[in-house]
């Protein structure tokens, strides 16, 4: 994922993360109003936290490879690699040691995590295709 991330220009990344922002914000707000209408307050609470913490992660990942693919050194990468696999294991022992504490929330927080990659990814992959110097490049045209 941080390839791609790395292939778009600073535009690009901007539009993802404002889509993915606004779509994990309306997800946020259903699963809140849902949940508190049937009466599980805390499951709903755990997956504005979980889109939270991924939204915070994602902004991480676009600052810093914005700051590395400016950078001619191409070794400034690894460090990206590493930062963002610690954060990504810091942000999975917290929404699992919530879910052994508070089943629920934690359960939330986990929703709330894997909803916002899937939006993430869905947005990667229309802000690609609509990219037209990817038009063509299938493979089966000559």
């Amino acid at each position: 994922m941080v390839n791609v991330f790395s292939s778009m220009s600073v535009p690009q990344l901007s539009g993802l993360a404002r889509r993915t922002a606004l779509v994990a914000a309306g997800m946020g707000v259903i699963a809140l109003v849902a949940s508190l209408a049937l009466g599980y307050d805390l499951f709903g609470l755990g997956v504005c936290l979980g889109l939270a913490m991924a939204l915070g992660n994602f902004r991480l990942i676009v600052r810093a490879t914005a700051k590395a693919s400016a950078a001619a050194n191409a070794g400034a990468r690894r460090p990206l690699v590493m930062n963002t696999l610690g954060r990504l294991g810091l942000i999975s022992a917290v929404a699992l040691g919530l879910a052994w504490l508070v089943r629920p929330f934690g359960f939330g927080a986990i929703v709330g995590l894997a909803l916002f990659q899937f939006t993430l990814l869905a947005n990667s992959v229309v802000t690609l295709l609509r990219d037209p110097s990817m038009q063509g490049t299938t493979g089966g045209e000559q």
